[in-house]
């Protein structure tokens, strides 16, 4: 499966994504994540309730419901869960641990409304070929005042993209990071060694 994680690197436009997407759903969790020993949707998790994360949250790039399946695990819910891609979403079914899922692009306007969620976590999304600091705005807009967000960055993206200084800009009265692998020993290939930093923005 490491093809595909170059694949997913390398997409350019949203219509890239849901082909991707579409064909890698059935697989992601039994081929990539497994093989790949894929542990960042658990740090995210794990970090969100250290920091005394709260519910309902929005698991937004949700994907296969890898991080909601971890925020259950640690006795958080409600969860929702939004994504670029039905077919993702319709693994993610299958696993029970979301309340309500539904489509949604980070780049836009989320069909849901201003402060809905006290928490949101994102896994995965903030990375090569998917989504940059541009979508952090929307991120707050969804979140009530106090409500905190947990969300793996790609350590490359986060240079690359300029993530420091876009975080200095919005108004939040707490936030920090640490990196964190995104794969476990059991990691093989040219990103087997890959970090994350994972952010968290406390809306003010």
């Amino acid at each position: 499966m490491v093809q595909d994680l170059e694949a997913a690197y390398a997409l350019q436009t949203p219509d890239d994504n849901l082909k991707l997407y579409r064909d890698w759903a059935e697989s992601y969790d039994t081929g990539f994540a497994r093989d790949m020993d894929y542990i960042l949707p658990r740090h995210v998790a794990e970090l969100f309730r250290a920091l005394g994360g709260a519910a309902p949250v929005l698991d937004m790039g949700a994907g296969t419901g890898l991080c909601g399946a971890a925020l259950t695990a640690l006795g958080i819910g409600p969860v929702e869960a939004t994504d670029l891609s039905q077919d993702m979403l319709d693994v993610s079914a299958g696993k029970g641990v979301y309340a309500r899922l539904f489509t949604g692009n980070l780049l836009e306007r989320l069909p849901v409304e201003d402060g809905a969620y006290a928490g949101v976590t994102c896994s995965g999304t903030f990375t090569h070929g998917h989504v940059g600091p541009e979508a952090l705005p929307e991120v707050l807009r969804v979140l009530r005042p106090g409500g905190l967000a947990v969300i793996s960055v790609h350590a490359e993206h986060w240079r690359a993209k300029g993530f420091a200084a876009a975080v200095d800009g919005l108004d939040l009265s707490e936030t920090g990071w640490r990196e964190v692998a995104i794969f476990g020993e059991g990691a093989t290939g040219d990103h087997a060694r890959d970090k994350s930093r994972i952010l968290w923005l406390r809306k003010r």
